[in-house]
């Protein structure tokens, strides 16, 4: 998908799109895909293209009197991907946060809809946006299971600990402690529980169960 085809390739333009796309690529990263607005969806302006890296999307847009935007979404910071897909075109939607880390922050959103892209380009991209968003979302969801178990008060157990030795006294103590955070870690952990098995069930959107896990994480 990162190679335009011999008939993309070929239409007026899309080499030199492609040629500033790889020019804002960073030092070890890769381009996955891109897609650009089908010719029919772009007679009054210039079409815009969008591309999909090791790190970010990112969107590119020239002007009319030379020169060109970008402007990028980091895969961190994404929340939702949406795919309206008709029979020459699709139209691809991003909502992201404004900045964020692996802590699930800022309320603010950015909305961007890209209309008119080549179908499968746009189906090519879509994939790879759910990928990403899936592989940040475990590891907010690991973040946040560890910021549980801090505020619960959970400690590591190794083959030393606080109640003694690595054996009698010290693995009874090890043990209470241990009873004692999987009582405390319970009820947020099985609200979180009760929220994923509510978006698996489609009762609750993302953006939903998103607010239901800021809110166990913050205490609420």
């Amino acid at each position: 998908m990162s190679d335009p085809s011999p008939s993309i390739a070929q239409e007026p333009g899309l080499e030199a799109a492609l040629a500033l796309l790889r020019g804002l690529l960073t030092a070890g990263e890769t381009l996955e895909a891109w897609a650009v607005q089908h010719r029919l969806f772009a007679l009054t302006h210039r079409r815009a293209c969008i591309a999909a890296t090791s790190g970010r999307f990112i969107t590119l847009k020239r002007r009319l009197l030379g020169g060109y935007e970008s402007a990028d979404i980091r895969w961190q910071d994404l929340k939702e991907t949406r795919i309206s897909a008709g029979i020459l075109a699709a139209d691809l939607t991003l909502v992201a946060q404004s900045s964020s880390d692996l802590n699930i922050g800022s309320e603010v959103n950015r909305v961007w809809t890209f209309a008119g892209l080549r179908k499968d380009q746009a189906q090519g991209m879509y994939r790879i946006c759910q990928q990403h968003d899936q592989v940040w979302r475990e590891k907010r969801r690991i973040r946040e299971l560890e910021e549980l178990r801090a505020k619960s008060g959970g400690v590591q157990i190794g083959s030393q600990n606080a109640y003694g030795g690595a054996d009698g006294a010290g693995v009874a103590g090890a043990a209470m402690a241990a009873t004692a955070t999987a009582a405390a870690e319970s009820e947020p952990v099985r609200r979180l529980r009760q929220a994923r098995e509510m978006l698996d069930a489609k009762l609750i959107s993302d953006s939903e169960f998103e607010s239901i896990k800021a809110k166990i994480v913050s205490g609420l």
